[in-house]
């Protein structure tokens, strides 16, 4: 059954203020240039205030100093977290395992499952393995010997979890995602590649999320860490050893290479790519496709192949793009510089 709200309840329910009509009735969220009537929307910035007039959304979620709007207003103070419960009120039901254990998981006889937790069809959980309370694994999720899994984490469809990985409470790992598997680590014997051993494993911590196809690589030794509240976007390579701080946002198709060190709510675009062994200091910002080859300092916002404090690195592609104009301007003044030298030749 689809859910439906008046605007008014839906003003409460994102925890905003209700200006105009809240009668109506609301049964979907769409864009709003796409919306009809009983479709709520919302808009970012007051320069997109023109695309209201034309939309024929039932309600609007804008932010308290938006200005007037043709249809019923939702006033918000974080715009960003009413939308996210909007969407949230309106979210299908997902698939979810039914609470214990389905008759085609494997689960070692020594392994642990806590109260209220949904093991889906053909899951593995190996031995000495304990996963927490109401934590939810489905179908074809592999859980090496001796992990732990705290309470209510989400594991999507075939999600590795290698042998002696930690994850914490309330973690959730999307579809293909690979954790503690093998760094790429080697030395070359007699010109033969030859494979380090890495017996080290992986922590995750309270709340952090990995995207689909991400991979997380064991340590050499010790631990892989990604502190509380990090959120690593898909296809991304945390390499072994690396150490990530607290909320973290590291966008899609990155790479990060072994031992790095990356403090406190840091921002990594998506493609960038950071050498081994350098420091990222907490609050720094890396921007999308950035080539990181030295550390960073807190705070520092930076871009570019190499890396430049991103002011400088601004102002160079904008000199970039005018290069065609500048090298034919500085062709004409040669011309000219030849001329007048030839002049001044001809009169002495």
């Amino acid at each position: 059954m689809v859910p439906s709200y008046t605007v008014g309840e839906l003003a409460s329910l994102v925890g905003g203020e209700l200006r105009g009509d809240g009668s109506g009735r609301i049964c979907g969220v769409s864009d709003v240039s796409e919306a009809q009537p009983d479709q709520a929307t919302w808009v970012t910035r007051p320069q997109y205030a023109r695309k209201l007039v034309e939309s024929k959304a039932g309600a609007v979620l804008v932010a308290r100093d938006f200005g007037e709007t043709p249809m019923p207003a939702i006033l918000c103070d974080r715009l960003d977290r009413s939308v996210a419960r909007l969407l949230g009120a309106f979210a299908p039901a997902s698939n979810v395992p039914e609470p214990g254990i389905h008759p085609l998981a494997v689960v070692d006889p020594s392994a642990t499952v806590g109260d209220g937790a949904a093991i889906g069809p053909h899951v593995v959980i190996g031995p000495g393995s304990r996963i927490g309370r109401s934590c939810v694994l489905h179908s074809g999720v592999v859980i090496g010997r001796d992990v732990t899994l705290g309470d209510d984490c989400l594991l999507w469809n075939n999600v590795f979890v290698g042998d002696r990985c930690t994850l914490g409470h309330r973690v959730i790992i999307q579809p293909n995602a690979v954790i503690g598997s093998d760094g790429f680590g080697y030395y070359l014997d007699d010109g033969h590649y030859c494979r380090v051993p890495h017996i080290g494993a992986v922590i995750l911590e309270d709340d952090v999320e990995i995207g689909a196809c991400a991979c997380v690589d064991r340590a050499k030794f010790g631990n892989t860490v990604l502190g509380r509240g990090t959120k690593i976007d898909n296809l991304v390579q945390i390499a072994h050893n690396v150490r990530i701080g607290k909320d973290c946002v590291i966008a899609g198709q990155s790479g990060v290479a072994g031992s790095v060190r990356i403090g406190d709510q840091c921002v990594v675009g998506g493609q960038a790519g950071i050498v081994d062994n350098v420091e990222i200091g907490s609050g720094a910002r890396l921007g999308a496709m950035s080539v990181v080859t030295r550390s960073v300092a807190p705070g520092q916002s930076v871009t570019g192949w190499p890396i430049q404090e991103m002011s400088r690195a601004l102002r160079t592609q904008a000199l970039t793009i005018r290069l065609p104009e500048m090298a034919a301007q500085l062709k004409e003044l040669l011309a000219r510089v030849e001329r007048l030298e030839a002049t001044k030749h001809d009169s002495a």
